[in-house]
């Protein structure tokens, strides 16, 4: 297999759209033959970085490059940044608006769970600028 490159975009606060990219990559790793274990770590942890882009940055892009070895993401946003890139990463931390909380969404566990699916997690942040966030998923599942 070549590698494969997709790129999705996400609205800003579209939450009936968010989860279309990592459905989308879900259904082609599947018929690309990857493990059930690899399908699944990478699905959670796209579809909870799809979630933080249209709650908190105001949409913005993912481009995936996938070979047999892994499955590589990444997230880029214009958004207003993360402050304080460690507290963000503390379980239960959100800044969601309540509007957002009373749809289920901002417990505080998207960025969490992203890191504790995927074998690599990297975040870059600039107050003002935005996030780019790189995770992979190895395909041994």
């Amino acid at each position: 297999m070549e590698t494969i490159r997709l790129q999705y975009t996400v609205p800003g606060d579209d939450f009936t759209r968010a989860g279309e990219a990592s459905a989308d990559l879900k259904s082609r790793l599947k018929a690309l033959g990857f493990p059930p274990a690899a399908v699944r770590r990478t699905a959670i942890a796209l579809y909870e970085g799809e979630i933080n882009l249209a709650i908190h940055a105001g949409g913005g892009t993912i481009t995936v490059e996938i070979t047999p070895e892994k499955i590589a993401m990444a997230l880029d946003d214009e958004g207003p940044g993360i402050p304080d890139i460690a507290l963000a990463m503390s379980e239960g931390y959100s800044t969601a608006p309540d509007e957002v909380r009373s749809l289920g969404f901002g417990a505080g566990m998207g960025l969490p769970n992203m890191k504790k699916y995927t074998d690599l997690f990297e975040i870059a942040s600039t107050v003002g600028e935005g996030t780019h966030i790189k995770m992979t998923v190895n395909s041994d599942g």
